[in-house]
């Protein structure tokens, strides 16, 4: 499983770079901005009163425009707000294509002709998911962290490390969602599909519920819901975290029971396998 895992997160090394310095010296970069934005702090805070609350909706809870201009609530609105979307995308992508990427192209079979277990392979896999995930989230921390030299922000290098939690979390539902998907669909392009669509879904319920009360019930079963981004700053919120864990957990396993009870296709997209989706063959 070791060497599973090690060949699995080496061929992940490009996926963190790009992903993480491009983030990374975006965070760094707007951490400097937040001492020019506290000092026109006046001005901004009326400008920002006459745009829609539709439209603030999608930035996090603006219910409260002071708090724009604190450390917390100037990273929660111009860094972490779009971040479940930019790195959820990179989670779906990933998850979808951790077996069913190789399935596809015919060489997932080959592997498991080696003496490997669907369950090392499986477990090597998910692990190297997992360290990918911690190892990106890590280096745009890194950004922030180097970012405080040029801000008069006083955050602790703890305190900046809190929202990666949550935002960890929910890359690691999403993912885990496309990696079930993946095993119970035809193919990853739909695996990845349903994931994205699930992901864009929560984010735009959450947002909604927002300025709408009617969709506050709705709301309560979107996973951005308990996406707390820069308020995690000032404290994490121990159970939204370990349930996002848990539902992620239940992802897995139900991946794991799809991928150790089915055929591996040899290649290609697979088939419904319903009776009324199926082709009818020529007469």
């Amino acid at each position: 499983m070791f060497t599973i895992f090690t060949h699995a997160f080496s061929r992940s090394r490009g996926a963190i770079l790009g992903w993480g310095l491009s983030l990374g010296l975006l965070a760094m970069y707007l951490m400097p901005f937040y001492d020019t934005l506290a000092e026109q702090k006046d001005t901004l805070g009326k400008l920002l009163s006459s745009y829609p609350p539709e439209m603030l909706a999608f930035f996090g809870d603006m219910s409260n425009m002071t708090a724009l201009f604190t450390p917390e609530g100037y990273l929660g609105f111009e860094f972490f707000s779009l971040m479940p979307v930019v790195l959820g995308i990179f989670a779906v992508l990933n998850g979808s294509g951790l077996l069913a990427s190789d399935e596809e192209n015919g060489t997932l079979d080959l592997v498991l002709a080696h003496p490997v277990s669907r369950a090392a392979l499986f477990l090597g896999r998910a692990l190297a998911f997992g360290a990918t995930t911690v190892c990106l989230l890590g280096v745009i921390w890194l950004g922030l962290v180097i970012g405080r030299n040029w801000s008069t922000m006083e955050l602790t290098a703890s305190e900046l490390a809190r929202p990666f939690f949550s935002l960890g979390a929910e890359m690691m539902l999403f993912g885990a969602l496309a990696l079930a998907l993946s095993m119970l669909l035809p193919s990853r392009r739909l695996a990845a599909s349903a994931a994205g669509l699930a992901l864009v879904a929560s984010f735009f319920v959450t947002s909604l519920a927002r300025i709408n009360d009617d969709l506050k019930p709705v709301a309560k079963f979107s996973p951005l819901n308990y996406y707390q981004g820069g308020d995690a700053i000032r404290g994490l919120n121990s159970e939204w975290l370990l349930g996002l864990l848990v539902v992620t957990a239940l992802f897995v396993v139900v991946a794991w029971w799809r991928f150790a009870r089915r055929d591996i296709r040899v290649t290609g997209e697979g088939s419904w396998r319903l009776p009324f989706l199926s082709k009818k063959p020529a007469v």
